[in-house]
């Protein structure tokens, strides 16, 4: 039976099917709209570094033949074949998502969902209206994505633009090209398994029961017709530029830039200051540059002397990442991966409210910046909140935060940690606590012992399925829990919910008056099963 997800919901694919060659299936119609269904296979950074793993029609399939689109068929306006275990390695996460083209809003459609179909049957659906979306022109569906393992997540994020805005949203570019001549196809067209005695192959869609058909083997797409499209892909970016394929073409003895695209005008060689692969511009108008630096001046404005693809005013000797203060500014920009929780640095975390989850219970204090529409209101901390702030000086006073919008927080310059529990548990000292998600189970817990500063070490144990950000002074280690793991009471953030904690005191009337002796007036011995670990960081509270 099918898993119901709803818009944030994660799972490790291990844990909805034990096998790797999958089929997604998308749904989306609306009357009169016309839709893009692309897959985007995106490295560590979440950019299209390789334009050969950005599948759409024009593209249906990668170079291994790990992402296959296979067409409308078993009731999907669109679906595609995954298998896991041929993607390379340098491919991080596969963003399904959807695109107008034409005129038209997200908020026009009907229900929709993407599914996971495993042998034949379905494991995963996730359901969406176009009542979640407003004036968007795009959804991110769902993701694959590798975070040790392949998981799956249901995203339902609308994104303002079309398929154009989203390829450069992902580090691509669009352009206009030359369709290539259609290329014949030798394998048969994959189509979803019939009820028929031979038997069926072991992936496949769920059969379409009002047309029943043969189960060929699986193979490439038709050909596309030979009509002309809009032909995209991905360009270099300055992270990580792409050689262009292809030997390379003499660049013609004129100075200016060649139309880009133009038939019949060959390919130039890059001109100095210009990323290699990246494409020229039209003949008069000025060249792209990378997002945060100024382009060049357009053909028959540059100074005398001064080499094509130079900006005027910038000195030949500048760095190569350009000059001014955009250029400056670029390191910095907002990170906007399409995830809930995102680390903006090593002390700035951004939550997206817009992606599912429900509310975000934040200390009060720690919002530094917000977009969007948010509200803010406070959350009462109950009788053992207030104990908690009796004891330690440290009131566990919290703001709920709710809307639609992308909350920023930090605080004092500590190193945040965004913790993902798939069910599992944790206790995080409650000084080190700064946000978590509302769906979370969350209790404070006492741990008595003599010598702790206020009588008693308090913490908070987390439960279940959400995230929840801790705050370290420095970055703190791990360690595995063992009969001889001790560790002081005021640097110790975090520990697994199963170990066990024991106060193991050390007061003495002078600070290493003994041999042996820490020099700490109390400790916490750890002890639980073998994977059992500890967080501690290198500063005492």
């Amino acid at each position: 039976m099918a898993r119901e997800f709803q818009r944030g919901h994660k799972a490790k694919i291990s844990d909805l099917t034990p096998g790797t060659d999958l089929y997604v299936g998308v749904q989306i119609a609306g009357p009169g709209l016309t839709f893009d269904i692309s897959c985007f296979g995106l490295d560590a950074n979440e950019q299209l570094s390789d334009d050969r793993y950005f599948i759409f029609f024009n593209q249906p399939k990668s170079p291994e033949e790990s992402i296959q689109l296979l067409g409308a068929q078993a009731g999907d306006t669109e679906s595609f074949r995954v298998t896991l275990d041929r993607i390379p390695a340098s491919i991080h996460k596969l963003s399904f998502t959807a695109t107008l083209d034409g005129a038209g809003q997200m908020a026009q459609v009907g229900p929709g969902y993407i599914r996971i179909v495993a042998g034949g049957e379905e494991v995963v659906r996730y359901a969406f209206t176009g009542s979640e979306f407003t004036t968007e022109r795009a959804v991110m569906l769902g993701d694959f994505y590798l975070k040790d393992v392949w998981r799956f997540a249901a995203v339902g994020q609308g994104f303002d633009g079309g398929l154009d805005a989203l390829l450069k949203n992902f580090g691509g570019e669009v352009a206009e090209e030359e369709p290539a001549a259609p290329q014949p196809q030798s394998a048969v067209p994959f189509a979803p398994p019939a009820q028929a005695a031979a038997p069926a192959p072991s992936f496949g869609a769920p059969a379409a029961p009002q047309i029943p058909q043969p189960a060929p083997s699986f193979g490439g797409p038709p050909a596309p017709a030979p009509t002309p499209q809009l032909q995209m892909h991905a360009a270099p970016t300055i992270v990580a530029p792409l050689v262009p394929q292809g030997g390379s073409v003499p660049p013609p003895p004129s100075p200016p830039p060649a139309p880009y695209g133009h038939p019949g005008q060959p390919p130039q060689q890059p001109q100095f200051g210009q990323v290699p692969g990246q494409p020229a511009a039209p003949y008069g108008q000025p060249a792209p540059a990378p997002y945060g630096q100024p382009a060049p001046a357009p053909y028959g404005q540059q100074p005398p002397g001064m080499p094509p693809g130079v900006p005027q005013g910038v000195p030949q000797g500048a760095p190569k990442t350009g000059a001014g203060l955009l250029a400056a500014l670029q390191p910095y920009k907002e990170a906007a991966t399409g995830q809930r929780w995102t680390a903006q640095n090593q002390q700035l975390m951004r939550v997206d409210l817009t992606n599912g989850g429900g509310g975000v219970l934040a200390r009060q204090g720690s919002m530094v910046m917000y977009q969007g529409k948010v509200d803010f209101g406070y959350k009462g901390a109950g009788f053992a909140g207030r104990i908690v702030g009796n004891a330690t000086g440290q009131e566990m006073q919290l703001m709920r935060c709710t809307g639609n919008g992308q909350v920023f927080l930090a605080e004092d310059g500590s190193h945040l940690h965004a913790v993902e529990l798939q069910g599992d548990g944790i206790c995080v000292s409650a000084e080190n606590v700064l946000a978590f998600d509302e769906s979370l189970q969350h209790e404070v817990r006492r741990i008595e012992g003599h010598g702790i500063p206020g009588g008693a070490l308090f913490t908070m144990q987390f439960q279940g399925t959400g995230t929840v950000v801790v705050k370290t002074h420095g970055v703190p280690v791990v360690l595995p829990v063992t009969p001889t793991t001790f560790a002081d009471c005021n640097a110790v953030v975090a520990w697994s919910a199963a170990s066990q904690v024991i106060v193991s005191s050390q007061v003495r009337l002078r600070r290493n008056a003994y041999p042996g002796h820490s020099g700490e007036t109390v400790n916490l011995q750890f002890r639980g099963a073998p994977g059992n670990f500890i967080v501690v960081q290198p500063y005492e509270v």
